[in-house]
């Protein structure tokens, strides 16, 4: 049984970094970090859910860079379920809810991930508590300790 990492043998991340969701086809997407939301949530549009050989799955596109409508992705995954989340607005919203994995430098693990329209927020991802913790601590004043952008933003 591996033992768990005690707070000061955590790697430190930034209150922001750039993630890659392997699964998805997305290599780069900046994530702000938010100890506050407990789900992480990603920017999609264009919803859709289906069936494949009995299985729910979810289709959607995403617009990984912030402000900006290219490149678009097309892609889909299995459909874990639907959830009622409230919005930092207060709004509460159902949304659906895949697992995939994600990566932050040399870590990869799989995460839960709503699906919401953040066209109006500043980050097209939010990756919670639930994703980070046992696994890195947060410098709250500094940003993309563990990722630096792979292609001009």
């Amino acid at each position: 049984m591996q033992h768990p990492k005690t707070p000061s043998q955590l790697p430190v991340i930034g209150w922001r970094e750039y993630l890659q969701l392997p699964e998805l086809g997305i290599s780069e997407i900046k994530a702000k970090i938010d100890t506050g939301a407990r789900s992480s949530a990603l920017h999609a549009f264009d919803i859709e859910y289906f069936e494949r050989d009995g299985t729910p799955m979810v289709s959607f596109k995403v617009h990984p860079r912030q402000r900006d409508n290219h490149p678009t992705i097309q892609t889909e995954a299995k459909l874990l379920d639907k959830r009622e989340v409230r919005s930092s607005s207060g709004q509460a919203q159902l949304r659906p809810v895949i697992q995939t994995s994600v990566q932050l430098g040399d870590e990869q693990w799989s995460i839960e991930l709503t699906l919401t329209n953040r066209d109006d927020m500043g980050f097209r991802m939010l990756l919670g508590r639930e994703a980070v913790r046992r696994r890195f601590l947060v410098d709250a004043g500094n940003s993309y300790l563990q990722s630096s952008p792979l292609s001009p933003q």
